[in-house]
């Protein structure tokens, strides 16, 4: 048991590692560019103030949404798709495995849930014990059920899922623009150091290495945020893009897609003018989203969708979170 206990500990502590190397990476480039560069190299004063100005700007952009991709906790699953004393010990004194599914599905018929197992039975965590909602996923790393869970990415060492997508999007775009200011910024004295017409120094290395990692590091983000812009313009995570979710009528890795623009209002929020701003505008609680049509959100389990509003439906009230006021829409074809 101590043994176990030694080895989650280590394990915590080594997932740190790749968000050190990046925050040690970030605050050498801020050492390289604003010292080495702008205040020893460059000579033009009206220069020096632009780049200190925009590159700030990229800075603390790009910092803030990387804080947030870390410490924003992923949203788990509400008491609401917990099972009750009740339930639970009905669950665990039934030794009959279809008994136990029929358990599952008396108490899914009070819940929103249109998705279901490849085997056509209610999505259930034994570790959770909770009910899982339409997108949620069970992450071994987080040990915790992740509502509209993407992945669990060890750069930010954090589950992206519901509660932080948004976040990690910005901090994918603020590191790209973060790059390219660099690059472009730092290319004429890369070149002039590079033939010679500046002396040699400590920031000769310095501004060669800049644009060396901002290039390595653009290219390889320039990908991942394409990805990503595909997975948002269908309304997809990286878990069903890989895995169709299950409805009614079977597997079908469009049955959230409900529109370009209505897939990036579930991300972004209504209110355009912060969707650049890392605050969460996401529309919804992450329990249950806007289905493709009519037939896969008719649900024959759950007993009628106003029974879940008058229960006081997933807490968001407390949670503070916005909801998205259509709960189906169809798409004509």
């Amino acid at each position: 048991m101590a043994l176990s206990g030694g080895l989650r500990c280590c394990q915590r502590v080594f997932s740190w590692i790749p968000v050190v190397i990046i925050t040690s990476v970030v605050l050498w480039s801020y050492y390289a560019y604003v010292f080495e560069l702008c205040l020893f190299t460059l000579s033009n004063t009206l220069e020096k103030v632009a780049y200190l100005l925009v590159f700030h700007v990229c800075f603390v952009m790009f910092s803030w949404t990387y804080w947030k991709s870390i410490f924003t906790p992923p949203s788990s699953p509400c008491k609401k798709f917990q099972l009750s004393y009740t339930d639970k010990e009905r669950y665990e004194m039934e030794e009959r495995p279809d008994a136990q599914k029929q358990i599952l599905v008396e108490i899914a018929k009070k819940l929103p849930i249109f998705t279901r197992a490849a085997s056509g039975a209610i999505r259930f965590c034994d570790r959770c014990q909770v009910i899982k909602p339409d997108r949620c996923h069970h992450c071994s790393v987080c040990e915790t059920c992740v509502l509209k869970m993407d992945h669990h990415c060890p750069w930010v060492n954090n589950c992206v899922g519901f509660s932080n997508y948004k976040f990690f999007l910005l901090f994918l775009v603020y590191s790209m623009l973060y790059c390219v200011f660099i690059a472009t910024t730092v290319l004429q004295y890369f070149i002039k150091f590079w033939v010679g017409e500046l002396r040699n120094g400590p920031a000769k290395f310095h501004v060669l290495f800049l644009m060396f990692v901002a290039l390595m590091f653009f290219v390889s983000l320039m990908f991942l945020f394409g990805y990503h812009c595909w997975l948002v313009s269908k309304n997809r995570s990286t878990l069903e893009a890989f895995s169709a979710p299950v409805f009614q009528n079977g597997p079908n890795r469009n049955g959230f897609n409900v529109g370009f623009r209505r897939n990036l209002r579930q991300v972004f929020g209504e209110n355009r003018k912060l969707w650049l701003v890392p605050v969460f505008t996401s529309l919804g609680d992450g329990h249950f989203f806007p289905m493709r049509s009519r037939n896969e959100s008719r649900n024959p389990l759950l007993a009628s969708e106003e029974q879940w509003e008058e229960d006081g439906g997933s807490d968001e009230e407390s949670a503070g979170l916005q909801r998205d006021p259509s709960v189906t829409v169809e798409i004509e074809s």
